[in-house]
């Protein structure tokens, strides 16, 4: 009999179920903090309590798969390691291309000349001195390198130049552009390179945290992680190619709800600790978003499912909107601990600090929040950075790590950086306040939230009369907010509505109006055509007033908790390959191939060639990506046109598809 254990990371919970493979039921599961300083900490409470209650042996596992918001929360936070461009064969107008500058954030970009056609021929030579002294003089500024060259889907030669001889030099990740994706628009590949490699640091300590408790507790079984589309890849590729996890924690949660409750059409909706994902389940199945993944603002060439992710989760920090006269609340996308969490281990720190802030009838502008310290790298820092990292040894206020305003735009630097994070009220300290959780340091929460509800809004009131008053108004805040992700998606999906702007459409007056039933000389009626599946650990206590907002059925089964973690082992593994034949000339076709060009006299020929070569390179990755039982289909769009009755071929994409089966251990 074959046990499969999916363990799922996010930012607040790691979640680990027991699967009975043959029997297809939950044996058992189990939930704890994500400990960032050690991430094997958090894998190894879930991992042990799964394990203990299923009442199963370890050596039993066969297969273990591993699902993860980490990637998609770090682009939506902004957050990630320190890296180098390497910009070959683009100009500087080209960085202002497809968000790439924004995603850069300052970080180094070192452009050369280089690069290829369109169809496949050197532009310029590249210059390999120039890049190795270039690099050498980044020291170790940066954490890895992202390497992007302009047609290298067509000709491949300078990206793969370029990484041998950083690797060779610096010995640090570098990311290809061309192993990405197979898609023309060179500042997208970019773009996507850049948050590869800004991801492959977090990524690659997740996996080897994983690895390392399962030997401890003697699992010998495979390790798989969920890819964006839902498909499993080897623990070893993702390591290379740790993009491919943005949206893995939202993929396992669709294929977990469909596993759940069977439903073939329906809204999914996962509420974690720093984010809502929303995709729409038609006939069983996701879509695949065809312009590629959207995370954190940034259109990536990353295939995942059809998914709006918002900034909005139960540790999502709250906002006080003071302008004009009434105010009010808005919450994320930025996650904080809860200040009831902090409590937990540092509660002598945090109960000292809200009594002393309380005691006062003004408050301070840093009252009420806290700094927590973490592992990272500090390549790149200017003197004020590192000064304010040098004093936030310990979780400590936050007035109490800066010595002046000046030092604000340092601290948030490192927050952005992931080297430090800032504590403050949640959603989830809300939930304390009203009892409807009881996780963690509920005193604290009640004092932090009478603490905040003291501020003025414009008019010069108090936000609210005492924590109760306030925590409702969050729960509210998350609600509607949580109404607006639902709509938005309902209508992005929704062919009747093509061509018009979800966002707008879901806060529309007449939209407005519609949820609330208004009856007047207009009567107006709106609700969800289809039912929602409210998923995470904190959906049971927010969903129920959602589902009555929108006038739809809500479906909490019975394990939605921990959809995630089931959806990590109930997927396939999935690998595709992607070429082009061009013709540059009457009689001449040009297949683009790994290995460089090769030029045929029929298109036949060339087609036949790219596609034994597609075949063979998605077989091979799906074998190393833990595959078996192949099955491999490929598909060609041909582009032809007719000029006097004369048939001409343009182009043509090649596209093979290898899937199979996870491998197991037994």
């Amino acid at each position: 009999m074959a046990y499969f254990l999916g363990v799922d990371t996010g930012g607040t919970y790691t979640d680990a179920v027991i699967l009975d493979e043959a029997a297809n039921v939950v044996l058992g599961k189990a939930k704890a903090l994500t400990s960032r300083h050690d991430l094997a900490v958090g894998i190894g409470e879930a991992v042990d309590a799964a394990i203990a209650a299923a009442g199963v042996k370890p050596a039993d596992v066969a297969l273990v798969s591993l699902s993860t918001t980490l990637a998609t929360n770090a682009l939506v936070e902004g957050q990630g390691a320190r890296v180098a461009l390497i910009f070959i064969g683009f100009d500087d107008a080209d960085l202002g291309r497809s968000g790439l500058t924004e995603a850069l954030k300052g970080d180094p970009v070192v452009k050369l000349p280089g690069g290829h056609t369109h169809a496949g021929t050197e532009v310029a030579p590249l210059d390999l001195a120039l890049l190795e002294l270039m690099v050498r003089e980044l020291g170790d500024e940066v954490s890895g390198f992202a390497v992007a060259a302009q047609f290298a889907t067509r000709n491949p030669a300078h990206e793969i130049a370029a990484r041998d001889l950083i690797r060779r030099v610096t010995g640090r990740p570098v990311t290809c552009s061309h192993e990405l994706s197979a898609n023309l628009n060179g500042p997208k590949r970019a773009l996507t390179a850049v948050l590869n490699a800004r991801l492959i640091g977090m990524i690659d300590r997740l996996v080897a945290a994983c690895e390392r408790h399962l030997a401890v507790v003697g699992i010998d079984a495979p390790l798989m992680v969920v890819r964006g589309d839902g498909a499993l890849i080897s623990a070893a590729m993702v390591r290379e190619r740790p993009i491919e996890t943005i949206l893995s924690g939202p993929a396992a949660s669709i294929v977990g709800a469909r596993w759940l409750t069977g439903a073939s059409d329906a809204l999914v909706s996962d509420i974690g600790g720093t984010t809502t994902d929303v995709a729409l389940l038609r006939d069983g199945l996701p879509e695949i978003d065809p312009q590629g993944a959207r995370v954190g603002g940034f259109r990536t060439m990353v295939e995942a499912v059809a998914m709006r992710t918002t900034g909005l989760g139960g540790d999502s920090e709250v906002h006080l909107v003071t302008e004009g006269l009434k105010g009010g609340l808005r919450l994320g996308p930025r996650r904080l601990m809860p200040v009831s969490l902090l409590a937990v281990d540092h509660g002598p720190m945090v109960h000292a600090a809200l009594d002393r802030w309380l005691m006062s009838e003004a408050v301070g502008e840093m009252d009420g929040r806290f700094v927590v310290p973490m592992s990272g790298q500090r390549g790149g820092l200017n003197a004020r950075e590192l000064a304010v990292l040098e004093r936030i040894t310990v979780p400590m206020p936050m007035a109490a790590a800066l010595t002046s305003r000046l030092e604000v735009a340092a601290l948030e630097r490192l927050v952005a950086r992931g080297l430090v994070m800032i504590s403050g009220v949640t959603p989830s300290d809300a939930s304390h306040v009203l009892g409807r959780l009881d996780s963690w340091d509920a005193a604290a929460a009640g004092k932090a939230l009478r603490l905040i509800a003291k501020r003025r809004t414009g008019a010069g009131e108090r936000f609210a009369t005492g924590p109760e008053v306030f925590a409702q108004a969050v729960v509210d805040q998350l609600t509607q907010q949580t109404v607006d992700c639902l709509l938005e998606a309902a209508f992005g999906e929704d062919a009747g509505f093509a061509g018009e702007a979800p966002e707008a459409l879901a806060r529309h007056k007449l939209t407005t109006a519609g949820l609330t039933q208004h009856r007047g000389v207009v009567e107006v009626a709106v609700k969800l055509g289809v039912p929602v599946i409210g998923l995470g650990a904190s959906a049971p206590s927010y969903y129920g007033a959602v589902g009555e907002r929108l006038h739809c059925p809500m479906i909490l089964p019975e394990h939605a908790g921990v959809a995630n973690a089931i959806g990590a082992v109930a997927g396939q593994v999935s690998q595709r390959a992607t070429g082009t034949v061009s013709s540059p000339a009457e009689g001449r076709f040009v297949a683009h191939l790994a290995e460089g060009l090769q030029v045929f006299s029929t298109s036949a020929d060339a087609l036949a060639a790219l596609e034994a070569a597609l075949v063979a390179d998605a077989s091979s990755r799906a074998k190393e990506a833990g595959a078996v039982d192949l099955r491999v289909t490929v598909d060609r769009e041909v582009k032809e046109v007719e000029i006097e009755g004369r048939t001409m071929f343009i182009e043509a994409r090649v596209t093979a598809t290898a899937s199979g089966r996870p491998r197991v251990a037994h």
